[in-house]
């Protein structure tokens, strides 16, 4: 499962997804949006993805992962739009025999995310606005 979307993210969906007989563990990172970044307090996040090509390189990340670690259950779902304090931007579940690739290949998965995956994410605080990497768009 490597989906972009614009509802709320299911985690029973991802984990399910995630599951495999053969592992001995799930394990998952979920990102939520936090009330500050950098000192600054953040009232919500919005997210723009081009949607097919996402979808692409997260299962590309997902074939890097499976040839890394010889793993194949790997689950990566990310939310766009606009998100709140508190909701859930985006989760991945990763199964395998044991927790240490397990933990390894997930946080390999979300920084490869921030790597390739054409996925922009404006950050709207109370006196402005501003693209992640980019300058701010006063209000």
């Amino acid at each position: 499962m490597f989906q972009i979307v614009e509802e709320e993210i299911s985690l029973p969906s991802v984990l399910k997804a995630g599951e495999d007989e053969k592992a001995g563990c799930v394990v998952t990172f979920i990102g939520c949006v936090r009330d500050q970044t950098a000192g600054k307090r953040v009232r919500a996040l919005e997210y723009e993805a081009y949607k097919e090509m996402a979808e692409r390189k997260m299962a590309e990340i997902g074939a890097e992962i499976e040839q890394r670690w010889c793993l194949d259950k790997v689950a990566i779902v990310h939310r766009t739009g606009h998100l709140k304090i508190g909701e859930t931007s985006v989760v991945i579940a990763v199964a395998a025999p044991h927790r240490a690739e397990a933990f390894d290949a997930c946080r390999y998965a979300i920084d490869r995310i921030k790597e390739i995956v054409p996925i922009w994410k404006k950050e709207i605080y109370e006196d402005e606005e501003k693209w992640a990497g980019g300058e701010a768009i006063s209000d």
